[in-house]
C-alpha cells in the first residue's frame, strides 16, 4: 500500500491505495465519491472525466499515484453547499440529460472547456467535448447547453 495525498474538491485528502489503482477507483472506491462513473475502462467514452490541476483526464485510465500532491475536482466538487453549477443548471434547462451516466463526464468536460475558452464557437464545443460519448440525447442539447451555460459564466463574470 502507498499513501496518496491531494487535494479533492478543496479539501485534502490521503488514502492508502494499491499503487496500480486507476484513481476512478480510488474515487469511487476508497472516497465514496461516485458521480464519477466508469463506462469503458478503456479511456473511449469520458464518463469518468475528473479535472486534474484544471485539465480534463480520463480517471479510468490515469494512474491514481499520478495525481499525488495536485488538485483533483470531481462533479461533487461543483456543488458543495447544494446550489447547481452555472453549466450543470444548463444541462438540466435545456434537457441535456437522458439516462444522465454520462452527464458527469460532460459537464467536468464543459467545465475545463469554458475556463480555456469562456466563449467557445460551435466547432470548438465540438472539439471540447470530443472524448465524450452519449448515447442518449443526439449531442444538440449538450451543445446548446454548453452554449447557455458560456453566455451565463461571462454574463457574470462581467457584472
Amino acid at each position: 500500500m502507498t499513501l496518496l495525498e491531494m487535494n479533492i474538491n478543496n479539501r485534502v485528502a490521503a488514502v492508502e491505495i494499491d499503487p496500480g489503482e486507476m484513481l476512478a477507483q480510488v474515487l469511487r472506491d476508497r472516497l465514496g465519491l461516485t458521480g464519477t462513473k466508469v463506462g469503458c475502462e478503456e479511456g473511449e467514452c469520458g464518463a469518468c472525466t475528473v479535472l486534474v490541476d484544471g485539465e480534463p483526464v480520463l480517471s479510468c485510465i490515469y494512474p491514481a499515484l499520478k495525481a499525488h500532491g495536485r488538485s483533483v475536482s470531481t462533479v461533487e466538487g461543483l456543488a458543495p453547499e447544494g446550489q447547481l453549477h452555472p453549466v450543470q443548471k444548463a444541462f438540466v434547462e435545456h434537457s441535456a440529460i437522458q439516462c444522465g451516466y454520462c452527464t458527469p463526464g460532460f459537464v467536468m468536460s464543459t467545465v475545463a472547456l469554458l475556463a480555456e475558452k469562456p466563449r467557445p464557437s460551435h466547432q470548438e464545443i465540438m472539439d471540447g467535448l470530443s472524448g465524450n460519448l452519449c448515447r442518449c440525447t443526439g449531442y444538440y442539447q449538450i451543445i446548446d447547453a454548453v452554449k447557455a451555460a458560456a453566455t451565463e459564466l461571462a454574463d457574470h463574470a462581467g457584472s
